[in-house]
């Protein structure tokens, strides 16, 4: 479906990688340490290896995607190129979700940090709002949308000033806690008091994934970079490898300056102990101006990665919108601004809609981390049936070995959303099945309807195949399953699903004839 208006051509390379570099660090560092280091002990470091490791590889294959394909809404286009609309509206669903939770997530952690100054913000110890605490959060929710109404420009230059103090205080917190860093503490009860199970769960459940989940706002704006070909690739590459040095680092200066003390009885008490994990160890060491400091960027930090997902959100809109399936109206962008402002008034009122029965940030990350990581396990199989699909397209950035890292991506993906848990696996998985039959019952009654649909649904029988799959791993596996499929054996079985799956959705996609691949014009 055609759009009314065009982007404009205004990001440049360190507004991109701030862009990614922002989104990857809200809420995730200042939340999850205590978490990893309950779950996993000092073993935590590893999780956070495997976390830069998986992050990594979807986004070499984004830069493929990114550079050949530099379009407003990437992570949704993508697979509606290789693989119809119908893969794309699922991937649409899920991402819009996700993004649109995402700000409302980041919100709330503002509001809870900032209740350690302003305790009337909260209510209790879950850190659930008061009245004032919940138009604090609206407020802020306003203050975003207005930074992205006027100009992409706006935005950016808003959110490279935020990003150089977000960045600043990690950095300091790091220093000053090496300063008091007992070595001894990294093999207290172990170095892996659970086992390898404790390093997956950390994946998943300590929030380590969550905060690395920051690639995808930089190829939704593709639209408005300048030169795509080359800024994209190095913009997601520098922003998985300064981030995953800095969370490595993060939680080694946490492990090692936690008082022997406290460890007398292991790890796993960590997460209450230190629920603000860097402001509550600055305390317990008698640091008192750096848990100030903490406080500070705790308001700043996830604000600055709200503001981002309130920039990416309306280009998953706006992307939805194109193909067709979803309300054209949202297509339409301002010729002045540049910015898809229907679709902006509709993440504010989603973003808005997700903080009335907000739950902790603990309880929300699960869901959100999964639907991420589903929306990126696509990349690479969409990378592989445009390989087959579409081998003339110009590739200026070329992912090598794609026969070797596309499966093993999209393991890795496929591994983490396992990780998450049944209770995860089971509704958000099971969700995405109704949306398909729901899909499918829509377009039959028209006989155009009906002809695209046999070529949609044929690209797409591999997903449903997936999800039904993973769901009935995941009921009869280790995490929060019924046990019945022992570790590590589930984690195998998930991955040797993930290999067959992933060549069946490489070798389903779109026949050359049928591929429509748009313009970077939009």
């Amino acid at each position: 479906m055609p759009a009314s208006g065009s982007f404009h051509r205004e990001l440049s390379l360190t507004d991109l990688t701030f862009i990614g570099l922002g989104a990857i660090f809200g809420s995730g560092w200042l939340f999850s340490a205590s978490h990893v280091a309950a779950i996993a002990g000092p073993a935590g470091i590893v999780s956070w290896l495997i976390g830069g490791a998986a992050v990594l590889l979807l986004g070499l294959v984004y830069c493929e995607l990114g550079a050949a394909l530099p379009r407003a809404g990437g992570v949704v286009r993508y697979p509606e190129y290789s693989h119809g609309v119908l893969l794309g509206s699922l991937m649409a669903f899920v991402t819009l979700i996700a993004f649109s939770s995402l700000i409302a997530i980041e919100t709330v952690a503002c509001r809870q940090y900032a209740a350690a100054w302003f305790p009337a913000l909260s209510r209790d110890a879950a850190g659930d709002p008061t009245v004032l605490g919940w138009f604090v959060q609206l407020a802020l929710l306003a203050l975003f949308f207005v930074l992205n109404y006027f100009s992409v420009k706006t935005f950016a230059k808003a959110n490279n000033l935020v990003s150089i103090f977000k960045f600043l205080v990690p950095l300091l917190v790091i220093v000053v806690l090496l300063t008091h860093y007992q070595p001894q503490n990294m093999h207290l009860h172990g170095f892996a008091p659970h086992g390898f199970g404790g390093v997956e769960r950390a994946v998943s459940a300590g929030g380590v994934i969550f905060a690395y989940l920051g690639l995808t706002p930089i190829v939704s704006v593709a639209s408005e970079v300048r030169d795509p070909q080359r800024t994209i690739p190095i913009a997601l590459i520098l922003s998985v490898l300064l981030s995953t040095a800095i969370y490595l680092l993060l939680q080694l200066a946490f492990l090692g300056s936690i008082p022997a003390s406290l460890l007398a009885h292991g790890w796993s008490d960590m997460g209450t102990l230190f629920a603000l994990p860097y402001h509550d160890i600055a305390l317990t060491l008698g640091i008192g101006w750096l848990a100030t400091l903490v406080v500070c960027d705790a308001v700043i930090s996830p604000s600055g990665t709200g503001n981002i997902y309130m920039n990416a959100t309306p280009r998953v809109v706006y992307a939805w919108a194109r193909s067709g399936a979803f309300f054209p109206c949202f297509t339409h962008i301002d010729e002045r601004s540049g910015i898809p402002r229907a679709a902006l008034w509709l993440s504010f009122a989603l973003s808005v809609f997700w903080t009335l029965p907000f739950p902790s940030w603990q309880a929300m990350i699960n869901v959100v981390s999964a639907a991420l990581v589903l929306s990126y396990a696509m990349a690479p199989i969409t990378v592989a049936a445009l390989r087959r699909n579409a081998p003339q397209l110009a590739r200026p950035f070329r992912v090598r070995a794609i026969s070797l890292l596309g499966p093993l991506s999209f393991i890795v993906a496929t591994l983490i959303v396992y990780w998450s848990s049944w209770q995860t696996v089971s509704w958000l998985l099971g969700l995405q099945i109704a949306l398909f039959a729901v899909y499918v019952l829509y377009r039959l009654p028209t006989a155009d309807g009906r002809a695209r649909l046999r070529h949609e649904v044929s690209a797409t029988w591999w997903l449903v195949a997936y999800y039904a799959l993973l769901i009935a791993l995941s009921w009869l596996g280790s995490f929060g399953g019924r046990g019945s499929l022992a570790h590590p054996w589930d984690s195998l079985a998930v991955a040797l699903v993930g290999l067959l799956i992933y060549h069946w959705g490489a070798r389903s996609g779109l026949p050359a004839q049928r591929l429509d691949l748009g313009t970077d014009a939009d």
